[in-house]
């Protein structure tokens, strides 16, 4: 199993920036693909950004150019820089992991309120 704990969410202010953080534990030698989902109230959890054990990274059209996704392999950590902050991406953010057993994992969520 893995585990994922995010942290890094707030308050801010639209066009200031938040970075997020979910570090792994568990069976992290099994992780394939780490990604941040997020949902807004009253909407369905959507992609934001993943990042897959080569590298690749792929965004959201609603986030690109905007958010960068990072990891620090050996602090078992992803990150989710986010600038250019707008009222919509308010939302709570998760960290899922997909390992290669194709088992989806999910941290519990951290929120991020932007103000206009």
């Amino acid at each position: 199993q893995v585990q994922l704990m995010e942290s890094g969410g707030g308050l801010v202010q639209a066009g200031g920036s938040l970075r997020l953080s979910c570090v792994a534990s568990g069976s992290i030698g099994s992780i394939l693909v780490m990604g941040w989902y997020r949902q807004a109230p009253g909407k369905e959890r959507e992609l934001v950004s993943t990042i897959s054990i080569g590298g690749s990274t792929r965004y959201a059209d609603s986030v690109k150019g905007r958010f960068t996704i990072s990891r620090d392999m050996a602090k078992n950590t992803l990150y989710l820089q986010m600038d250019s902050l707008k009222p919509e991406d308010t939302a709570v953010y998760y960290c899922q992991v997909e390992t290669s057993f194709r088992v989806h994992y999910w941290g519990k969520g951290t929120l991020v309120t932007v103000s206009s």
